[in-house]
């Protein structure tokens, strides 16, 4: 797989792999035994870049996701980039099935996050750390100088910021040079690209999470889909109630004659789309599956030209479509 550089040197495959799903939001969690597998598949597919968070994972196993992850990769971990996060929990009091997300910055929270994580991913550094989500209470330029301490005592390699916005973004390079952003991003999410000239102008990397909108751009499900209640959060994301199926078809549809034309999979094209506009995009879709692990490395092979890249934003931007999920709700 074709490789992409990150902020100034942070070298990864063009397509990730969030490994969240493995763990939580998407059911109860895969069974450990074949997720190895799966990530020992990845590294021979070409795979380099894998996301993880301290908090992926489950009432009974809090951070499940880590674990897994790091012990599946130690084998090659040198060949591979490790990207987990900080600053946030869940608020395990409330009843909603995605709940609240409590967010936590503070210096001696980062650094006993770091000190786990390491521990869990069972490796001497993390290759990019990000702020999983702002913290008001903690300013971003505290939070960046804790940072520049834990690069210079080499527990982190590079840092990052999830769902940030311009202002933060300059305030936090300001102080210590970011090398990504993960924020959202998909043809049903792209308030995000607002930020393409920051980004190019500081020289930061965009890595997409939900690239495939939680799935539903891959054109696997339909009215009749079901989800396993209290522990899938697509059961109560808006663009799979039968409703919303119906609204995009125009959507699958427009994939559908792309991918054709391509000899491609939908899910390929929604990737191929993002990776061929901008050269610092890095898509990280998630999976339990094989194919579908195969099928996402796929998608840096497609080329699609600016003009088809054009002609597809057209026809995005005049394209109705349903409410897409746009994240958890954050409590201070």
């Amino acid at each position: 797989m074709e490789h992409r550089i990150l902020g100034k040197d942070l070298e990864v495959s063009a397509v990730g792999l969030g490994c969240m799903g493995m763990s939580h939001a998407y059911g109860a969690p895969a069974d450990k035994g074949e997720m190895r597998e799966l990530l020992a598949e990845a590294v021979d597919m070409g795979y380099t870049f894998f996301d993880t968070a301290e908090v992926y994972g489950t009432p009974e196993n809090p951070h499940d996701n880590e674990e897994l992850v790091g012990e599946a990769l130690k084998p090659y971990r040198n060949k591979v980039v490790l990207a987990t996060k900080f600053g946030i929990h869940f608020d395990m009091e409330s009843r909603q099935v995605n709940k609240p997300l409590v967010t936590d910055s503070r210096p001696e929270v980062i650094r006993a996050s770091v000190e786990n994580s390491l521990k869990r991913l069972g490796t001497d550094h993390i290759d990019l750390y990000y702020q999983h989500r702002a913290d008001p209470a903690v300013p971003i330029e505290e939070v960046a100088g804790v940072m520049q301490e834990l690069i210079k005592e080499g527990k982190v390699t590079h840092w990052g910021l999830s769902e940030a916005k311009e202002e933060t973004i300059r305030r936090a390079h300001a102080v210590c040079p970011v090398t990504a952003i993960q924020n959202r991003y998909s043809m049903m999410a792209r308030w995000y690209e607002e930020l393409f000239p920051v980004l190019e102008e500081l020289k930061i990397g965009y890595v997409a999470f939900s690239p495939l909108a939680n799935g539903f751009l891959s054109a696997k499900y339909g009215k009749e889909s079901k989800f396993e209640k209290g522990t899938d959060y697509r059961s109560i994301m808006p663009q799979f109630t039968p409703k919303a199926v119906e609204q995009n078809q125009k959507l699958l549809e427009l994939i559908r004659t792309v991918a054709e034309g391509k000899q491609a999979a939908p899910g390929q094209i929604a990737l191929a789309w993002m990776l061929c506009k901008k050269p610092y995009l890095v898509p990280i879709p998630g999976t339990r599956k094989p194919d579908r692990l195969r099928e996402n490395a796929g998608a840096a092979e497609i080329q699609l030209t600016e003009k088809e890249i054009e002609t597809l934003d057209k026809q995005l931007d005049a394209m109705e479509m349903s409410d897409v999920f746009g994240g958890t709700e954050c409590k201070s």
